[in-house]
């Protein structure tokens, strides 16, 4: 990977953290503790669509036709809740860890692929 790729994988990391982070703190929701079904599942679309665009942004930095960068964003988020898991062995509630591992990491990667399919529907429609 080159250093605009790492850049790129950084910022889209970033836009799922930080968007994570000011959800529990704006809530005082412990990502460890129980809670509402409603808030699970608000919180999860919430990281979703945060990954979603994580996964966005690094393939739109990165300047590549790859779905690389997303990859590395999914990897990332997914590396977060694995080392959360392990740390906390039945410390707590799991589910924004689990709901990290399965459904954001993906997300991410959608992210790029959409992505992906907004250039190359540019680029046909140019030729």
């Amino acid at each position: 990977m080159n250093v605009r790729t790492v850049g790129a994988v950084v910022v889209g990391y970033l836009v799922f953290g930080i968007s994570a982070g000011f959800l529990f703190r704006a809530t005082g929701q412990d990502s460890h503790a129980s809670a509402s079904i409603a808030f699970i599942g608000s919180s999860t679309l919430y990281g979703m669509l945060f990954a979603l665009l994580g996964g966005f942004a690094a393939t739109t930095i990165a300047g590549i036709r790859s779905l690389v960068p997303a990859g590395a964003v999914g990897a990332l988020i997914a590396a977060g809740a694995i080392v959360s898991l392990l740390a906390r062995p039945g410390g707590g509630e799991i589910w924004s860890q689990l709901g990290a591992l399965l459904l954001m990491a993906p997300s991410a990667v959608a992210g790029g692929a959409a992505r992906l399919r907004i250039v190359s529907r540019s680029t046909a429609d140019r030729t």
